[in-house]
């Protein structure tokens, strides 16, 4: 039984998400469907990344991961097909893939889309659906699409560094209002290098100290600790720490704002 993921910028107000499911069960009734998130917020490629990110790498090897986010960026030719850590992606060409795996992929081929079908989202569900399905019988990953196709390619976000300063863009803000910035607790160590720091942040909001858990600090104070994703997060023990902080959320249109930006990035100071 194929272990099938599904993560998509839909929501659940419409029919979508379970036509997708009905789609992908006409093409094998065996698929065992999981949802990642249908939460995930309208183009923001950082937010997307992450999240697909750390539930994926949780799943057994050759797991099946769809990813319905932003298909319509261009008008589509065709999916990518993408084999990495013994993990299968299928997503659209719309250089999100690079920023969840922050890495080069292992192999990457083209599934074409027929260009006399009405190419939405219900047709590309049948043709992930499809390859997913010969992969599972046993079809070899270059038989079912065109290797070495040219695809589109972004960066995820990295935070920036100096020799005494690491600063990170809030990437995620969780449903407790909790925020996750783009600082890993190896990036924090390595740059740290043992020396004392301060957690620096809107309204010259500081943290000096890293918790375990929320109740390390009394009800309604904030708090820095790194959450089992392994990223910084800031919070309030039974507060909504974005909210009550004025902390935003990044997105590519902050980089035209830098009023916007600075509700969005958190600098940590080494000393």
């Amino acid at each position: 039984m194929a272990i099938v993921t599904l993560t998509s910028d839909i929501g659940h107000q419409d029919y979508l998400v379970g036509a997708i499911k009905g789609k992908l069960l006409s093409v094998d009734p065996g698929f065992n469907l999981v949802d990642i998130s249908h939460e995930i917020a309208p183009f923001n490629y950082p937010q997307a990344a992450y999240i697909t990110r750390n539930a994926i790498k949780h799943f057994p090897a050759y797991s099946f991961h769809l990813i319905f986010i932003n298909l319509f960026e261009q008008k589509p030719e065709q999916l990518l097909l993408c084999y990495h850590n013994n993990q299968y992606f299928i997503c659209a060409d719309n250089g999100l893939l690079n920023m969840i795996l922050e890495d080069r992929p292992e192999m990457v081929i083209g599934l074409p889309l027929n260009l006399f079908e009405n190419r939405n989202t219900l047709y590309i569900a049948e043709i992930m659906g499809q390859a997913v399905h010969q992969l599972h019988k046993g079809a070899s990953i270059l038989d079912i699409g065109q290797p070495d196709v040219n695809y589109l390619e972004k960066n995820h976000l990295r935070p920036l560094l100096g020799e005494n300063w690491i600063e990170g863009h809030i990437i995620y803000i969780d449903n407790f209002e909790n925020v996750i910035v783009n600082i890993t607790r190896e990036q924090f160590e390595s740059q740290r290098k043992n020396r004392s720091f301060r957690i620096v942040f809107v309204r010259n909001e500081v943290i000096t100290t890293i918790s375990e858990t929320y109740a390390d600090v009394m009800e309604g104070e904030k708090l820095a600790l790194f959450n089992a994703a392994g990223y910084l997060e800031i919070a309030m023990n039974k507060g909504n720490a974005a909210g009550l902080l004025g902390l935003q959320g990044f997105s590519e249109k902050s980089l035209s704002s830098q009023n916007r930006l600075f509700y969005q990035t958190v600098r940590v100071h080494f000393e």
